[in-house]
């Protein structure tokens, strides 16, 4: 008999059982994917949220002021229809709030991985940024 050169035909179904083993590992590397571009779209969007904050708080009036502007800048970032980041937590250093000084915003939240179904990744993950921004030296306290 004569052997077919087209490749799958003739060989026993190899191909159909080459497939039916690379699929699955095929999807674990999409679904791996998926997992580490959410991780990195919540630390963007975190990023930016920690340090509009922190500039926003450097133009406050005092140290109390500082952290509730904070607060105030950076929670409309989650409260969004995305819910990327879970559960966050933004936090204000003000130990520094005099002229010539800076103020740091921490922010950190939970990534929901749950339906990310790769082996060994976790749950969840969180993600935490700190930023900072100078207080003009030459601004007047009141």
């Amino acid at each position: 008999m004569k052997r077919s050169s087209c490749p799958g035909l003739g060989e026993g179904g190899s191909l159909a059982v080459e497939i039916v083993v690379l699929a699955p590992v095929f999807l674990v590397f999409v679904f791996a994917i998926v997992g580490m571009t959410r991780v990195e779209a919540a630390r963007q969007e975190i990023i930016g949220a920690a340090r509009g904050a922190a500039q926003a708080a450097s133009g406050a009036l005092d140290g109390p002021d500082a952290q509730a502007v904070a607060q105030m800048e950076a929670m409309p970032t989650f409260s969004g229809g995305r819910r990327t980041c879970l559960d966050p937590i933004v936090s204000t250093d003000t130990s520094a709030f005099v002229p010539g000084g800076s103020v740091a915003v921490t922010i950190s939240c939970r990534i929901d991985l749950s339906d990310v179904l790769v082996p060994g990744m976790p749950g969840s993950i969180v993600v935490r940024t700190r930023q900072s921004a100078p207080i003009d030296r030459y601004r007047g306290f009141g």
